[in-house]
């Protein structure tokens, strides 16, 4: 079997193709950054056109490099949401064209529930890692944070962001740091130089009493920092940066690492964990990985981490995710794989 999985959810497109045990036989990334960093952020309808541009191409890779002929494709997977709706119509249009055109089904992916399920892909066309349910999942990105079990069946969310997500937030203080756009790797690098304990922060909490995260606070705190020493916006070295404001991306990091383990160990202790698997953009940040690696092993639980080149928005991981919904589900009509650009993970 064959899997093609398309996403364009947001200033990535990517086309990938798996066979039937998920093993990725190729996964192209075209991404847009260059075109958005001189905005400080993604512009809906340059991302649009974009992936207008460059899927055909994108496309036309993954299956050479697959080894694989259109004709072989048994099932086509492609994001349905969330993200830019503009930027979702085109691959989710593409995806339906060719499953109508070749009579094969066809799934609409849950952006986040490819996220979910990155974390047992493997690079190099290596078996997925085997999935047993339950397990719980803590996807984090730049415009989510969730928290949630997974059963075969269903997905419970247990605690998802109130406010700004930590991608979101690393970007935001990257911006106005001068550090440039995506501002999450640029502070990773930095905070590896400075103390995380100097400059306590703020951890939010929801006023319900939830588990919900909230970032909106510390992220105010540090641009309030940031303003006490002038740091405006205009372009800083970060190779050069002073020992004050590299101990201050340090602590912020260190207090959004914080708070998502200090959530993951209260539900440990509540309902337990089986197995927990970290994705989304964020999964890549070193101080991220290695604090949930130790808790794993403290608290007697594997933890998946997903290989970097998952973490950001690829086609493997929906393509993934699109044959294990098929596999429960079966096919869909595709009248009503329908892009939304809200879809929260449980509903």
């Amino acid at each position: 079997m064959r899997v093609l999985g398309i996403e364009t959810s947001c200033d990535e497109t990517s086309v990938a193709v798996l066979d039937g045990e998920g093993r990725v036989l190729s996964n192209v990334v075209s991404s847009q950054m260059e075109a958005h960093a001189r905005y400080g952020g993604v512009v809906p309808e340059v991302a649009a056109r974009a992936h207008l541009e460059n899927l055909p191409a994108a496309l036309e890779a993954a299956l050479a490099k697959a080894g694989t002929r259109l004709e072989d494709v048994e099932l086509v997977a492609a994001t349905a949401g969330p993200g830019l709706i503009g930027a979702l119509l085109v691959g989710l249009s593409a995806g339906k064209a060719l499953a109508f055109a070749r009579g094969i089904p066809v799934v609409g992916v849950n952006h986040l529930e490819g996220h979910l399920f990155s974390a047992f892909l493997r690079e190099k066309g290596e078996p997925t890692r085997e999935v047993r349910y339950p397990f719980h999942g803590l996807v984090v990105s730049g415009g989510h944070a969730e928290l949630v079990r997974v059963e075969p069946d269903r997905i419970v969310p247990l605690a998802r962001t109130r406010d700004d997500a930590p991608g979101e937030a690393f970007d935001k203080i990257g911006r106005r740091a001068g550090l440039g756009y995506p501002g999450g790797p640029v502070i990773d690098r930095v905070a590896a130089r400075g103390r995380g304990d100097r400059f306590p922060f703020p951890i939010g909490r929801a006023g319900d009493g939830s588990r919900d995260f909230s970032f909106s606070g510390l992220k105010t705190a540090m641009l309030r920092e940031l303003g006490r020493r002038r740091v405006d916006g205009r372009p800083l070295d970060p190779e050069t940066l002073d020992a004050d404001l590299v101990d201050l991306m340090a602590s912020f990091q260190r207090a959004i690492v914080t708070s998502l383990a200090s959530r993951v160990a209260e539900v440990h202790g509540s309902e337990g964990i089986r197995a927990l698997a970290l994705s989304g953009g964020v999964a890549a940040n070193s101080e991220l990985r290695a604090t949930l690696a130790a808790w794993g092993d403290s608290a007697g639980v594997p933890v998946f981490l997903p290989e970097r080149g998952f973490t950001t928005d690829n086609a493997a991981m929906i393509a993934f995710a699109g044959l294990l919904r098929f596999r429960r589900h079966g096919a869909e009509d595709p009248s009503e794989a329908q892009a939304r650009s809200r879809w929260p993970l449980g509903s």
